[in-house]
């Protein structure tokens, strides 16, 4: 009870707090242009698996692969490939981002996932994969034992799988083989690129940055960038310094409804024009709950089946028509829809409609 009161108390703490004045780091709202992360990809076999990898009937590309990496040991098999009957072997595709300023030497996790009809690769071992980026150059190796974090079990009647037990994970799996040259105290300008793009927002990072280092280096040149004039400065000190600065970020008015599960996020410059509103619909419920007549044991009749159907019809009169006055805030469109009574459901048919009587001050993103 005591900890309830405690968050009811919170909540009204919160709520009471002018609108827009949260200020975040620069760090969180943006990124710089050039430390970023790079995607790698590469196609691997799995051994060691108990029964449950690839069928080589079905699964061409397995056997082909398997066939070739044993060639590469000096093992050849080309002319008993047809004996190959094999299930602890699969092929997987292994991904992973290889992140900024990796070095050589570094570790980095990959997720390994099932190419053909394995269905568990628990307890498997991954062999050498080379892993490359878009460019089609090697930039890391993976090779380890898997972790699935899930199991599957079946019998004659019924089965029973927790989590994918298709795909893994290996912490650490891959060695960093080649790096990606960034050299930041090079450069003479930067980029700063908006997470969510907004003119305001990129002008106040602008102000923020230039008040902070003392003279005028920042220049927002469309919704989603900022320039750093970085000339003759210490390039890695600077943008030290700008990351950890404090801007308060401006955010559309955008109500946006997720009819599949009734999710609706709103946000708090969204307004409301004075409207009125009457929710409610013609309901009829038709219940049937058939009896059985039993007639005596020595009357001769027979048992029947009596239809027993009640119907009740609900008008919605008791529903009155409600007035939402315009309002400042989220806050007031929130309190005013809930007043009515009005469920998630029913409250994106609401929206949907003020939105289209203009009443709704906001763009309304339906998904």
């Amino acid at each position: 009870m005591l900890l309830a009161r405690l968050l009811f108390l919170l909540l009204i703490v919160l709520a009471a707090r002018p609108a827009g004045a949260e200020q975040v780091r620069i760090k969180d709202i943006a990124d710089f242009e050039g430390i970023r992360s790079n995607q790698l990809i590469g196609y691997g076999l799995v051994v060691g698996l108990n029964g449950t990898g690839d069928r080589l009937s079905n699964s061409v590309f397995t056997r082909e692969s398997l066939i070739s990496m044993l060639e590469r040991l000096g093992v050849n098999i080309r002319d008993q490939e047809a004996k190959l009957q094999t299930k602890n072997i699969a092929a997987v595709m292994v991904t992973t981002d290889l992140p900024a300023f990796a070095h050589g030497g570094s570790r980095i996790d990959v997720t390994v996932s099932a190419v053909g009809d394995a269905t568990d690769l628990s307890g498997g071992t991954l062999l050498v994969t080379p892993l490359m980026s878009a460019d089609g150059e090697v930039y890391a190796v993976a090779q380890g034992q898997l972790v699935t974090s899930a199991f599957s079990a079946k019998g004659a009647g019924a089965s029973v799988t927790r989590n994918i037990p298709t795909s893994a994970r290996m912490a650490n799996g891959a060695t960093v083989e080649r790096e990606v040259a960034v050299d930041l105290s090079a450069r003479t300008d930067m980029h700063l690129s908006l997470r969510n793009p907004d003119l305001t927002t990129a002008e106040r990072i602008a102000a923020v940055i230039d008040k902070g280092l003392g003279q005028a280096v920042a220049r927002a040149t469309d919704p989603r960038t900022v320039v750093l004039a970085l000339s003759g400065r210490d390039v890695v000190g600077t943008l030290s310094q700008i990351e950890d600065m404090l801007v308060e970020p401006d955010s559309p008015a955008v109500v946006v409804v997720d009819e599949a599960s009734g999710t609706i996020v709103m946000g708090d410059n969204v307004h409301i024009s004075t409207v009125a509103i009457a929710q409610g619909n013609l309901t009829i419920q038709v219940a049937e709950t058939p009896e059985v007549s039993q007639p005596g044991s020595l009357s001769g009749g027979k048992t029947v089946i009596v239809p027993r159907t009640s119907v009740q019809v609900d008008t919605g009169a008791g529903k009155r028509l409600g007035i939402l006055e315009n309002g400042p805030s989220l806050r007031d469109l929130v309190s005013g829809l809930n007043s009515l009574g009005v469920g998630p459901r029913d409250m994106i048919s609401i929206l949907q409609t003020i939105k289209a009587a203009g009443a709704l001050q906001a763009d309304l993103v339906v998904r």
